[in-house]
Formats: C-alpha cells, sequence, structure tokens
C-alpha cells in the first residue's frame, strides 16, 4: 500500500516544481522574490496553504518552499546568493523527475550530506560544521560572481548603457540623456544629482572610456 503524502510534502512538492520551471524558463537564474511571485500568480493554494502561521505571521506555502530549497541546495540542484536563485544543470535534469520524485531525490541526497557531516564529526576532523557552511557559502559566491561578469560580457553596447543608466537611476541619480542608437557625439550618459543638474557630482559617460562591460 503506497504510503499517503503528508499535506506539506504535498505542497513542497508543486511549489519546489513550479520554481525549477519558473527559473528554466527564465534561463536559470532570478530574484528569489521574484519566482515567489510568479509562483503565487501560477499555482493555485488552497485556505490552508495560504494561511499565515500565527508566530512568524509568514504565509504557510511560502514557509514550506523555503525549508525545501535547503534539500535542493544540498542535493546540487538548486543554489542561492544575495538573494537571486540559480538552477543548476542537476536540477534541470531533476525536472524531469516530476514534483513527487523530485522532492524525493533531493531529500535523499540531502540525507547523503547529512551523514557525512555527522562521520566528519565522529572522526573529529579539524573543520567545524560553521566552518564548512562558510566554504560552501564561499564557493556559491564566487559562482555567482563569474556568472554576473559573464553575463555582463554578453551584453551589446546599448544593452549595457541602458543597464548602467537604470543603475544609476537606482543610486538615486537622474538622467535626462542616454544616447539612442545611431551617432551620440560620445556622449552616452549624463546623469545627475537632481533633477535640475546643480548638484554635483555630475556624471558623464561615453562607450569609449566606461561604458564597456570589460571596463568594470
Amino acid at each position: 500500500m503506497a504510503q499517503k503524502t503528508s499535506k506539506s510534502k504535498a505542497v513542497a512538492q508543486k511549489t519546489l516544481f513550479a520554481a525549477f520551471k519558473i527559473l528554466s524558463e527564465a534561463g536559470g537564474e532570478m530574484n528569489g522574490s521574484d519566482v515567489i511571485d510568479k509562483i503565487r500568480e501560477t499555482v493555485e493554494f488552497s485556505d490552508w496553504e495560504k494561511e499565515r502561521y500565527e508566530k512568524t505571521g509568514n504565509i504557510r506555502w511560502e514557509s514550506i518552499l523555503h525549508f525545501y530549497t535547503i534539500d535542493c541546495a544540498k542535493a546540487g540542484f538548486l543554489r542561492k546568493n544575495k538573494g537571486v536563485w540559480y538552477l543548476t544543470e542537476d536540477g534541470e535534469k531533476a525536472m524531469q523527475l516530476g514534483p513527487e520524485k523530485l522532492l524525493s531525490k533531493a531529500q535523499e541526497e540531502y540525507k547523503k550530506w547529512k551523514s557525512k557531516q555527522d562521520q566528519n564529526k565522529d572522526k573529529e576532523l579539524e573543520e567545524t560544521d560553521t566552518q564548512s557552511q562558510q566554504a560552501l557559502l564561499d564557493k556559491y559566491e564566487e559562482e555567482a560572481l563569474e556568472g554576473i561578469k559573464k553575463h555582463l560580457n554578453s551584453k551589446n553596447p546599448y544593452d549595457f548603457q541602458d543597464m548602467v543608466a537604470a543603475l544609476l537611476r537606482a543610486m538615486g541619480y537622474y538622467t535626462p540623456h542616454v544616447a539612442s542608437r545611431g551617432k551620440d557625439g560620445g556622449i552616452d550618459i549624463i546623469a545627475y544629482g537632481d533633477p535640475l543638474g546643480t548638484k554635483e557630482p555630475e556624471i558623464v559617460a561615453n562607450r569609449g572610456c566606461t561604458m564597456s562591460p570589460n571596463n568594470l
């Protein structure tokens, strides 16, 4: 007789699979908050799944999803760094298992990882759990930064120009001039600290000196 799936695991199965699918369709990476928003838009939830925990105020399905992403991370299916979620090649392959087996495989791999950690403790290795976790986080950060660098270098000059202008605006600058495609007189972006341009600093960017991802 097949074992009945618990309500929490059923939620984990459908939300994890939805998250993997969203990440795959987005090219393998997306802000975690955007993944959550996409799931909220595309997955139907019961009233029980949408309830908030009384103690924390967190929504039940979101908490369950975050909890089981730990299994996926230890299984090598998913990486997280500074709010960005990355679907790995193994994660892409795991999607072929379907929602139920994907979660089972992630839990199985997590148990293997946990067993190795416990064995290390028994052998009294010098490396502590905290050090192991920090090393893992450092590795993830290095890989993420490399991914960002490759992403920037893949941009054409105009896309990169628009991205820099958007970054300046996010930093609080005003960009009254962002060059359109074609001849621009050598000036790609002019940015000011206030709408009238009376507040320093004034930033003038041109592709020849600063408007290239290779110059970062």
